[in-house]
Formats: structure tokens, C-alpha cells, sequence
């Protein structure tokens, strides 16, 4: 596949598998808002096909983020950033730097016979979610809306230490491409192999959902991340992405 085609994949795929609730699609630019403090999923993103010119949207963004008592984002990608560079000027502040990484799933993966694996995210998986990220009520709901939004198969996978959870992700599979999302370990079990067995019962699950790759997006400054993924596979980089903020006035 060429690569232009499969960065697009890729992105669609993981927009996919961590969708928003509210979305407005105008001019090349699809307009997110969910809530909360995720920025993908509150923020401007530029799609495939379209103008994608920031004079086009930049008005309509700032009014429609202002109305909901937000800053305006734009998520910046290294495939489409004919924009930073004008943002910046506008006096957007740069954030973040996440990578996207691609796995072809032909690299060998670990045993997973002791993961669990369920449809549905049970309460006790969404109860180690909200501890393990430090979430109060009120992300804990986004995230959940968040969750029951995606229309594609998916799964989810838990690790467990004795009767406790220590590890979970999901999976989610679009178009022949798995993505792996919400990857996390409990810090006191970490460094045992447990986030290696919940992300490959996620890789295994989605070879029977058809999947022929997998891919997922972590920041670029989260070394033990990176080790993780690269050791199941995730070694090619595809693109990058940050933000450009301006914050609203009060």
C-alpha cells in the first residue's frame, strides 16, 4: 500500500476508535466535541479530501468552541501541516507530540491465555480505567459516552494479579486495521509482562476479526510506552501530530 494511503487509513481508523459524540464536518476540517479534557476528541482535525484552507474554518471553530465555553484546538499532523506554521502566527500555542505507530502483525507476540476478554467493558475494567488514569466522575462519563459511540467491533482485554485487574486496553478493528487503545498498567506490576499479554490478546482478537495490521498512537515522551509497543512490533512510525491552542477569553 502507499504510504500517503496508509497514514489515512490509519488516521480514519483511529479517529474511529475514539470517537466524539459531537462532530461537524465543514470544509475539509472535522470539528470535535465531546467534553472533557481529551484533546483528540475536542478539537479540529483535518480529514482526507477537502479544502483543508484554515480561512475556510477558523472563524466557524473559534465561535463554535467559544459557545461551549472551550479553548480552540487544532491537532496538527505531520501529513497536513501546511497550517502550523499560520497558527502559530495567529498566536496559537504549540502542545503535545504523539506518534503513530504501525505494526504489520507478522511479528511473534506473547502467550495470552490468562487475559480475559469481553464484548463490553465490564465495571470492573472501566473501575480500573478511572483509578489507573486518575479520572474523577465527570471524565469517567466522557469516556464512557465516548465508548458507547464506537461503531465498529471491539473488545476488551484485562490482566489479572491474583483477583486484582493490573492491566487493560482495547481494541477496536476498521477497515482490516486494528486500532489498540487505552493501554494501561497498574505502576506496581509493571516491568512483568502484563501490559505485553493484554496487548497481544487484543492483537490475537483482531486476526479473527479479519485485521491484517494494527496500529495505536501514544506520546512521543513516554519512553516505557514506546519499549512496550516496539517489543509487539509497533516499530514503523507512520506520522506525528500536536496541538496549537488559543485560549478563549474570559
Amino acid at each position: 500500500m502507499e504510504q500517503g494511503e496508509l497514514n489515512w487509513r490509519a488516521e480514519e481508523a483511529c479517529m474511529a476508535a475514539w470517537p466524539s459524540p459531537r462532530q461537524l464536518i465543514c470544509d475539509g476540517w472535522l470539528l470535535r466535541a465531546s467534553g472533557g479534557v481529551t484533546r483528540r476528541t475536542n478539537s479540529v482535525n483535518p480529514l482526507r479530501s477537502g479544502r483543508r484552507e484554515l480561512a475556510a474554518i477558523l472563524d466557524t471553530a473559534e465561535a463554535a468552541y467559544t459557545s461551549l465555553g472551550r479553548d480552540t484546538v487544532f491537532r496538527v499532523l505531520s501529513i497536513a501541516e501546511e497550517t502550523d506554521r499560520p497558527l502559530a502566527d495567529l498566536g496559537y500555542a504549540a502542545e503535545g507530540n504523539t506518534l503513530t505507530l504501525f505494526n504489520d502483525s507478522a511479528n511473534r507476540r506473547p502467550a495470552t491465555e490468562s487475559v480475559e476478554l469481553t464484548a463490553e467493558p465490564p465495571k470492573e475494567w472501566l473501575a480500573t480505567r478511572a483509578r489507573l488514569t486518575a479520572a474523577d466522575e465527570e471524565e469517567t462519563q466522557v469516556y464512557e459516552t465516548m465508548l458507547d459511540s464506537i461503531m465498529l467491533p471491539r473488545a476488551f482485554a484485562a490482566t489479572r494479579q491474583g483477583d486484582a485487574i493490573v492491566s487493560i486496553a482495547y481494541g477496536v478493528v476498521h477497515r482490516n486495521l486494528a486500532v489498540i487503545e487505552s493501554v494501561a498498567t497498574d505502576p506496581d506490576a509493571r516491568q512483568r509482562g502484563y501490559g505485553r499479554r493484554t496487548v497481544g490478546k487484543l492483537l490475537d482478537w483482531a486476526a479473527t476479526q479479519g485485521a491484517e495490521a494494527a496500529c495505536l498512537q501514544v506520546v512521543a515522551d513516554n519512553p516505557a510506552a514506546l519499549a512496550l509497543y516496539r517489543s509487539l512490533g509497533f516499530s514503523t512510525e507512520l506520522y506525528r501530530y500536536h496541538y496549537r491552542r488559543k485560549r478563549r477569553s474570559n
